[in-house]
């Protein structure tokens, strides 16, 4: 990623998700707006903006469905694992509660 990356919110001095974008890399499509189930981002003046990156639940939709690879995050490493594995388990799970990055706030 070039020297236009934004991402990687810290909250506490923890890190609350692995999403970077670099802004310089976005051609405007408007796909990581379209596929963010949680409204991430958002297209000002023809490049997407990080509007809620605290937001991020590494679902991966944005980094799969961006042409130029200018998102990147860990997908499986955050809070869509742990409502996926919620819902198998049926019961909640505390992937990084105990240090003040669970999924509750995001």
């Amino acid at each position: 990623m070039g020297k236009g990356v934004i991402g990687m919110t810290i909250r506490n001095g923890w890190q609350v998700n692995t999403l970077e974008y670099d802004a310089e890399l976005c051609i405007g499509c408007g796909m990581c707006s379209t596929v963010c189930p949680h409204g991430v981002f958002a297209l000002d003046n023809q490049v997407a903006a990080l509007v809620r990156s605290e937001a991020c639940i590494e679902c991966g939709a944005c980094q799969l469905n961006c042409p130029t690879a200018a998102i990147t995050v860990d997908s499986g490493a955050g809070c869509a694992t742990a409502m996926m594995v919620s819902a198998i388990i049926g019961r909640s799970t505390s992937f990084g509660e105990e240090r003040g990055q669970g999924c509750a706030e995001a």
